[in-house]
């Protein structure tokens, strides 16, 4: 028996016909005055946008984030941005698929396995404060941190994406002080556990997932830096201390400029490398995910993230290295 096929295993023009997850449902105001509403349809195979026309009261009830709904449509691209075409949509029949989460997209490390690479490492944070900061935050957040995406879209935006993102960044933090020594390995280490940690209080969880209040307002740079200052009253720790500065300042900056939102830029060797690191992963999950969903020969959708270029998929092979018997 052939395997069902997901959202984006429809190719431009085909016939779309599924069960998907709403992942967000916004209503807007159309030129001519009418109503309409801007949706983000997703299954485990990724998301993609479509717009239901002339929407009825009704419909704006009936059509909202966190629903699954039976779409009928037409896969097509609008300016390289793949979109469904809507016919049909309606919401599930008693029977029919209805789990919000079994249509969410999941990490690919289990979370057993995500947290024993994290456990191991805050093992080689040697250094005493940051260790004890490292382990105290982890354990009050925990939960969200192995189950929270890393953005609401983009990079990491599926359900357990935070704490993948951070094993990434740690593996290439791994090979990094391996390369140079000299690097201080337990503040990279521990800089890298919490640097997006503040995301489980910026965004509201891996089910239709939007931005808090708090995350609208504050941030989640400077939204884990206040828990970090606040960790250090309950460890009865000096947040003005040499140690607790250099980790907060590992946080902070980050995001490497200003303008992409750090309070400050690096000033430290690991909180640069940080950055490079972060970028790094960050811009690859996006490559992968747009030219994974690219034909051979083709250019993919333009990445806003990345400066709204598009990507070319080859049509020649990566060879693998030959098996042994």
């Amino acid at each position: 028996m052939a395997a069902t096929k997901q959202l984006l295993d429809y190719n431009v023009d085909e016939a779309v016909d599924l069960f998907v997850l709403l992942k967000s449902a916004d209503v807007r105001t159309a030129k001519n005055g009418k109503q309409y509403i801007a949706l983000v349809f997703e299954d485990q195979s990724g998301e993609i946008s479509g717009k239901y026309w002339d929407a009825s009261p009704d419909d704006i009830e009936n059509y909202v984030a966190g629903r699954v709904v039976h779409l009928q449509g037409k896969r097509e691209n609008y300016q390289t941005h793949p979109q469904i075409k809507i016919f049909h949509l309606r919401l599930t029949h008693p029977g029919e698929p209805n789990d919000p989460n079994s249509f969410i997209e999941q990490a690919p490390m289990s979370r057993a396995a995500m947290e024993e690479y994290i456990t191991q490492t805050v093992f080689e944070i040697t250094q005493p404060t940051w260790n004890r900061l490292v382990r105290k935050l982890l354990q009050e957040y925990a939960d969200k941190f192995y189950t929270y995406p890393a953005a609401k879209s983009n990079h990491h935006a599926f359900q357990g994406g935070l704490a993948y993102h951070t094993i990434s960044i740690l593996k290439l933090a791994h090979s990094v002080v391996k390369q140079y020594p000299d690097l201080n390995a337990p503040l990279l280490f521990a800089g890298a556990i919490l640097h997006d940690l503040g995301k489980t209080i910026e965004l509201s969880g891996p089910k239709s997932t939007v931005y808090t209040l708090a995350g609208n307002l504050i941030g989640h740079i400077v939204l884990i830096d206040g828990e970090l200052v606040r960790a250090c009253d309950a460890l009865k720790l000096d947040p003005q201390a040499e140690d607790v500065l250099l980790l907060r300042h590992m946080i902070l900056s980050h995001h490497g400029l200003l303008e992409y939102g750090s309070p400050v830029r690096p000033a430290l060797r690991e909180a640069d490398v940080l950055h490079q690191l972060d970028e790094l992963d960050a811009s690859i999950m996006m490559l992968d995910t747009v030219v994974e969903h690219t034909a051979p020969g083709e250019f993919s959708e333009r990445v806003f993230a990345m400066d709204g270029r598009r990507f070319y998929r080859p049509t020649t092979t990566t060879p693998q290295p030959p098996t042994t018997d």
